[in-house]
């Protein structure tokens, strides 16, 4: 059965989608089935594997509302190995359309179903906020993933993402783990950056990736040629970056 990691900040900005972009890329090209989930009604996840989300006939909006399958709307990426669910703007609507249905917090879980046997990792990209798509998306993951930007108001974000992460583990999914913490936009010669990588692993120790994730200028680029920074270029150390944090993923879970 495969992993379900869900990548979570209320904080935008922290490298988020960027993270789960070339991260399920970097696994894929490992030869590991992986899905990624774009959870986020921007669907900044969708336009940067370079799909047109005019075109879609099908997205995660559609499984929410019981249009189709969790599997229907999948679609094969140009990367073997990989296929994405994409988002729809009319996600917005789903708080609303769900407010009084019962059990609202299982729709994802439930609809990934027998799914989760044809992938060894599904990904699932959050919005930055705490709401009802990233409550469904920490429901159903078996473990969450948090980017932390090296600035210091994202010590503060990290705090309130790691209580709500007790709560759901308390209240709604008693397997939630705490897959990683991964420190992005580090600029080792800023005095900041160091003290925020410091005091983040101070707390939470081998929960902490050694990769860190660098302000670099080919992940920044690559979304507007809707290309991971793997495939727009593999050589930038952002791309490395990725590459490194990839294997320490798939090593702590036993894969490597």
């Amino acid at each position: 059965m495969g992993k379900v990691i869900t990548g979570a900040n209320q904080k935008g900005g922290v490298g988020k989608t960027t993270t789960a972009i070339n991260l399920s890329t970097s696994i894929a090209l490992d030869r590991r089935y992986v899905l990624v989930i774009d959870s986020d009604p921007q669907g900044n996840l969708t336009s940067g594997f370079g799909i047109d989300r005019d075109s879609l006939n099908r997205t995660l909006y559609d499984v929410y509302i019981e249009r189709c399958k969790l599997e229907e709307s999948v679609i094969k990426s140009s990367i073997e190995y990989l296929s994405i669910v994409p988002s729809s703007i009319n996600l917005l609507a789903i708080e609303l359309e769900l407010a009084n249905t019962d059990g609202r917090e299982q729709f994802l879980n439930k609809a990934l179903g027998n799914i989760r046997d044809d992938y060894d990792f599904i990904f699932i990209d959050c919005p930055p906020s705490l709401g009802l798509l990233t409550l469904n998306a920490l429901v159903a993951a078996d473990s969450v993933l948090i980017p932390v930007q090296c600035e210091y108001y994202s010590l503060e974000g990290l705090s309130l993402l790691y209580k709500t992460y007790k709560r759901v583990k308390g209240s709604f999914n008693p397997k939630l783990e705490l897959e990683g913490i991964i420190l992005t936009m580090y600029d080792a010669r800023t005095s900041l950056s160091q003290q925020v990588a410091r005091e983040v692993r101070k707390y939470f120790k081998e929960k902490v990736y050694q990769t860190l994730i660098p302000r670099n200028v080919t992940l920044s680029e690559a979304p507007s040629h809707g290309k991971p920074a793997i495939l727009y270029n593999i050589k930038s150390k952002g791309s490395q970056s990725y590459l490194s944090l990839a294997m320490e993923v798939l090593h702590e879970n036993g894969i490597r």
